[in-house]
């Protein structure tokens, strides 16, 4: 939906005699979007973050964009109780700007992953700084880009402050007329991190099909990562959370 910001000036005119002034009213710079979700499993760089396995996990987003580029958004998810301290969701606070150049959308920002309801003492929360780009040839969209997670005692591994670099490249396009649309993604996680359950480094990557119909999307993808058992054995269920698996999904824009 959009939203409409009028001035105490125009609602003046409004009133004051002419329907055709109505009809010329600027349309609105700020434009609002959001979704709400439902995923069997909630896979952050190819862990799980839901208990691994079948799960439906709720989402929801929405985003305030300005005609300069210029955005704000949030991103909610619930987790299991491992992830963050006994937190059982995950909100993402973001800021950003986004712009196309010669063919190329270039986006960049901060993020802020919040966990409420976190045993208290625990600092979980850190900031990332996040850009890409990526360009289309015909149906085809190429896109490439990192997040960087600063130095933080939230990512701790027992040795002081950490930090993390993930890049990623992602190819996605959709079948004309038919609805349906394809996805590929890998990435690379470095650093020994909490993100990482103190690897070095690992790889993650899934492939996965969409179909759109008015406003829902239903997906199902492939979800796997090179990350050995060991390190991602949740203390609480005893399972792999970095293990492969299959993902659905049920998404509703607004």
């Amino acid at each position: 939906m959009r939203a409409s910001f009028i001035g105490l000036s125009a609602l003046a005119l409004v009133a004051s005699a002419a329907p055709a002034l109505a009809q010329d009213a600027p349309a609105s710079d700020f434009t609002i979007t959001g979704s709400a979700a439902l995923v069997s499993d909630y896979r952050f760089r190819g862990i799980s973050q839901s208990g691994a396995g079948f799960k439906p996990t709720p989402q929801a987003s929405a985003t305030l964009t300005h005609s300069s580029g210029f955005y704000t958004s949030f991103w909610a998810s619930s987790i299991d109780d491992y992830v963050a301290a006994g937190a059982d969701a995950e909100i993402d606070l973001i800021g950003g700007y986004s712009t196309t150049v010669g063919g190329v959308t270039l986006d960049g920002g901060l993020l802020y992953y919040y966990y409420p309801s976190a045993a208290k003492g625990t600092n979980t929360d850190f900031l990332e700084i996040y850009g890409s780009a990526k360009t289309t040839y015909g149906p085809v969209t190429v896109k490439g880009g990192f997040a960087y997670d600063p130095k933080s005692s939230a990512l701790t591994i027992g040795s002081g402050k950490e930090d993390n670099l993930y890049l990623y490249g992602e190819l996605s396009g959709a079948v004309p007329d038919t609805g349906f649309g394809v996805a590929a993604h890998v990435g690379y996680s470095i650093g020994r991190s909490f993100l990482t359950a103190g690897l070095k480094n690992y790889w993650d990557g899934n492939v996965g099909v969409t179909y759109t119909w008015k406003n829902a999307t239903f997906g199902v993808s492939y979800v796997d990562t090179d990350a050995p058992r060991g390190p991602f054995i949740s203390t609480v269920s005893g399972k792999n959370m970095a293990k492969s698996g299959v993902v659905g999904t049920l998404s509703y824009a607004f």
